[in-house]
């Protein structure tokens, strides 16, 4: 009787997610080849494009992941209790502190992070209309307090999620912290500026 037991297609997946990412983060995505982790694994470089048709398919899974993260940060904010005055400023905030904590400060997951920037994966321009999304739920909390003018939501969100790229782009804000900016200072200022402008006169 044969007592192996099987890995399922998702577990096999995620070890593969996994320890491609650990060798991404000590190695570099450049210097790593699939038939590497294929090689950490015990398994055939064939049994990884079973999974994978490319190197570039694990990255952008390993992306998707970083990106949940980061997302579910945002939504926790953006669905919170609390004016807008103070979920904006905490939003951009929470952006900001996941990619100093989780990419910045590994630049070999940096460089990961821009090969999906540059690849303009469909993940990235997902993230970004989550990005948009939850600053448009807050601006209709808060449009419904009255604590903000009736403005349009979802226009408006898009002014406001440009004017925070700068502390929510990867690449800006390693630019930013090379030139010394006090970005958490900087980020939560910029963010009550923006709302002073929809915000009633008393």
């Amino acid at each position: 009787m044969n007592t192996q037991v099987k890995t399922k297609p998702d577990d096999t997946r995620a070890r593969i997610i996994e320890t491609a990412f650990a060798l991404f983060r000590r190695l570099g995505y450049a210097k790593t080849a699939v038939a590497d982790i294929a090689s950490e694994l015990g398994m055939s470089p064939a049994n990884i494009y079973r999974f994978f048709p490319s190197k570039i398919a694990i990255v952008q899974a390993i992306c998707q992941r970083c990106l949940s993260e980061v997302e579910e940060r945002m939504w926790a904010v953006a669905r919170g209790r609390g004016p807008a005055s103070e979920k904006l400023p905490r939003l951009v905030l929470e952006i900001l502190a996941y990619h100093k904590e989780n990419l910045l400060e590994e630049q070999r997951v940096h460089d990961i992070v821009l090969v999906a920037i540059e690849e303009n994966w469909d993940a990235i321009m997902a993230h970004k209309e989550i990005y948009r999304t939850a600053i448009e739920l807050i601006l209709r909390d808060g449009i419904e307090s009255g604590e903000l003018e009736p403005v349009d939501p979802r226009e408006t969100s898009l002014i406001i999620a440009r004017a925070l790229i700068p502390f929510c782009h990867p690449m800006m804000v390693a630019q930013g912290l090379r030139d010394s900016q006090d970005l958490e200072a900087e980020a939560p200022a910029v963010a009550r500026f923006l709302l002073r402008a929809i915000t009633p006169r008393k």
